[in-house]
């Protein structure tokens, strides 16, 4: 806190940079305050003496370089009145070209051997890589040279050294705020930034050899040598994972102070378990059993069960909507596609059998039901009469109802915003809350994302799932076996079997699209350079094929209607179709137990998850699963190395440590899980979890020690600034 007692990081940046440049920055990044803009950290730093690798530079990004001017030409436009300066610019292997329309004076400043950072949006023209009318600064290389504060010749020297080796911050830009900029108002900052309360408590640090917040804000944006910005990362870093943790557990803590109403199972469940065919697994009763002691505590339940596919989550979940409506409750249950929740609400109707079925009345409401149809759903859950209502989106509108939600379950969370599924939990009265996901989740990832969530682990598989044969076919290196596939398919069907065959686009437009986001994709990965497989094209081609001449071959995907879905997959259900040409609509949930074959067409295009989902599809009745990942993608490149680790191992947990180490946790944590928790700044979670986990210790015990934080008010400070308003509504959405 300053000398008012107002804290500094709170301080509005339009005070201190002026209207013009706050605006900016709240325009590119969505900072108001100090300490938002502060924690906008260097993403690498340069040196003067380093050259970027402009060869390294992708088409439409916003760059910021490292580079020497070698070569300036004035040139008068053919068409029109003015000039045209092209500068050339070398990190001494490959060239840009700087374009600059009717400024003619910059060659004065942009002379051959001049160094300096460009920043601008990389373009093309006639085949080659140029930045039109980029930022620049050179550097001073007379102040490098000694200057005033060199005054022998070794000093000249050892001055020029430092201002050589002295690292250069580069941020994370835009087109219209270059690093420099960025590094020019944090200057400004920095220079009147008074010393700050550390949320770190003070003997946590020392312990820690850790610099204070103050000193470590300073030295990443303005460090002398490697050391210094190294030390502030390692400051800040700590700083990150513990505040996050203090607030997932204060959140936890204050959800758990709430009133819920107490569930204990009755007559349906007692029908329901009797009735059940076939025995639970070991991890099916255990977590049973966990979930029926949170819902008869008058704490709301906050718990997150992941499993592998095939699992049974859903079961243990109906066993607990169940208890919730034998205690005069209701429990919803959101699904990420309509395709899923019809089919949740049929097996749910099949599991609970005719009588059961008929007392519980479980109801679907989606966007496309039929108005008639919607109406009669509304009703049925706002007069309580349907004990179990099943739907998408549609579920969280204004119009939507219930007598007494006392449980959300929400099916595979990562397909839903937060706020989505925070609506759906104000629709009751403190509700217990049942997250499932088929995605497992590794530990570094639970703590950073779900911290503030129980978390329940299935891994056994009932009995009777027969093991999935996986197969990476390498189209890159073995052309030939590409009949093959359809011939195994083949064979498959002429045992009575069902098979589906996953595109990554739905026509040839979407995948030509696709196909441009796919060069990106190539330099990064090695991914395959081909425009993707189209469930259209390859319908046609697949009835076409003599190797399935006669077989039912039908598509489907998000642009067909809810009821030409509906009807495509109770047909697929029904044996009616062989083959079914998908798009990842079928990712989830979908269950035919007499569909063998998975055929999954450039699976370089899926990420690891999304491949192990679709596997879990085949192979859910007494025949055994086969599932083939057909890639063009090169040898030895991640993106072969990424299919090559789901074919290998059929564990999903080992999958998700892969899927974490080969990826940025970014993509790891999914674009949905915006917010607090995937703000993730200098912590990553693939890297960091053995920081997370001892930062979540000592939060645990500072917050055990001192709940309300009385003796730790920078904590408490830095807390309210990481809970405002929109995070705090984060944090609460499980």
């Amino acid at each position: 806190m300053d000398a008012s007692g107002a804290d500094p990081l709170e301080q509005r940046l339009v005070a201190v940079l002026g209207d013009r440049t706050a605006k900016a920055l709240e325009k590119a990044f969505g900072y108001r305050t100090v300490g938002e803009f502060l924690a906008h950290y260097p993403r690498r730093y340069a040196r003067r003496g380093e050259l970027t690798a402009i060869s390294e530079l992708a088409l439409d990004e916003a760059v910021t370089i490292v580079a020497e001017v070698r070569s300036v030409q004035e040139r008068s436009m053919r068409n029109r009145k003015g000039s045209i300066l092209e500068v050339v610019i070398s990190d001494g292997r490959s060239h840009l070209t700087l374009t600059f329309f009717n400024q003619g004076w910059r060659a004065k400043e942009l002379q051959p051997g001049a160094r300096g950072i460009f920043a601008g949006k990389v373009g093309e023209y006639r085949g080659a890589r140029q930045l039109a009318h980029p930022d620049y600064e050179l550097f001073d290389e007379a102040d490098a040279a000694g200057g005033a504060l060199a005054s022998t010749t070794a000093g000249a020297e050892q001055h020029a050294r430092a201002w050589a080796e002295q690292p250069i911050p580069l941020y994370p830009a835009t087109s219209t705020l270059a690093s420099w900029q960025l590094q020019r108002a944090i200057g400004v900052i920095l220079d009147t930034l008074p010393e700050l309360d550390d949320p770190v408590p003070t003997s946590v640090r020392e312990s820690r050899r850790l610099l204070t917040f103050r000193r470590a804000l300073e030295l990443v944006h303005r460090p002398s040598t490697d050391s210094e910005w190294r030390a502030a990362q390692d400051a800040l870093r700590f700083q990150e994972a513990f505040v996050l943790q203090a607030a997932l557990l204060a959140q936890r803590a204050e959800r758990r102070a709430e009133a819920a109403t107490p569930r204990e199972p009755g007559p349906r469940v007692a029908e329901f378990e009797a009735a059940l065919p076939f025995e639970l697994t070991g991890d099916q009763r255990a977590v049973g059993a966990e979930i029926q002691a949170e819902l008869a505590a008058g704490i709301p339940m906050n718990r997150l069960v992941q499993g592998e596919v095939g699992s049974g989550k859903t079961l243990v979940a109906l066993r607990a909507m169940l208890t919730v409506v034998d205690s005069g409750g209701q429990a919803a249950f959101l699904a990420p596609t309509e395709v899923l929740a019809a089919q949740h609400l049929r097996s749910i109707v099949a599991s609970l059998g005719p009588d059961l079925a008929a007392r519980v009345r479980p109801t679907l409401l989606t966007g496309q039901l039929p108005t008639s149809d919607r109406k009669r759903a509304l009703l049925a859950a706002a007069s309580g009469s349907a004990g179990i209502v099943v739907g998408t989106h549609a579920l969280l509108g204004d119009t939507v109802q219930f007598a007494e939600l006392g449980l959300v379950v929400v099916d595979e969370q990562h397909r839903f915003g937060v706020d989505q599924r925070e609506a759906l939990r104000l629709k009751g009265r403190s509700p217990h809350v049942l997250v499932l996901t088929a995605t497992p989740i590794p530990r570094t990832v639970a703590m950073t994302v779900f911290g503030d969530l129980d978390v329940s682990t299935i891994r056994e598989l009932p009995a009777g799932r027969t093991p999935i044969a996986s197969h990476l076919v390498a189209l890159a290196e073995h052309p030939q076996w590409e009949q093959r596939i359809w011939q195994r398919l083949a064979e498959e069907l002429e045992q009575g079997r069902q098979g589906f065959v996953v595109c990554p686009a739905i026509d040839a437009i979407a995948a030509e699209e696709q196909s441009a986001e796919a060069e990106m994709q190539v330099a990064a990965e090695g991914a395959s350079a081909r425009p993707p497989a189209a469930v259209e094209t390859m319908l046609a081609e697949l009835r076409a094929h003599p190797a399935l001449a006669g077989r039912r071959i039908e598509p489907l995907h998000g642009r067909m209607s809810s009821e030409q879905k509906d009807a495509t997959m109770r047909a697929f259900a029904g044996g009616e179709i062989d083959v079914l040409v998908a798009t990842t609509v079928i990712e989830v949930g979908v269950d035919v137990p007499n569909a063998s074959t998975m055929v999954v067409l450039d699976a370089d295009r899926f990420g690891v998850a999304q491949l192990h989902q679709l596997r879990g599809r085949v192979g859910r009745g007494g025949v055994p699963g086969l599932a083939l990942f057909v890639t063009h993608a090169e040898p030895e490149s991640l993106a072969l190395e990424r299919v090559a680790a789901v074919a290998a191992t059929l564990d999903g947990f080992d999958l998700a440590q892969v899927d974490l180490e080969l990826r940025r946790e970014g993509d790891v944590l999914g674009r949905a899980q915006s917010g607090g928790r995937s703000s993730l700044k200098l912590l990553r979670v693939a890297r960091d979890g053995d920081l997370i986990a001892e930062a979540r210790e000592v939060a645990s015990e500072v917050l055990e020690a001192d709940p309300a934080l009385r003796e730790q008010p920078a904590l408490a400070a830095a807390l309210a600034r990481r809970l405002d308003d929109a995070e705090r509504a984060f944090l609460a959405k499980s």
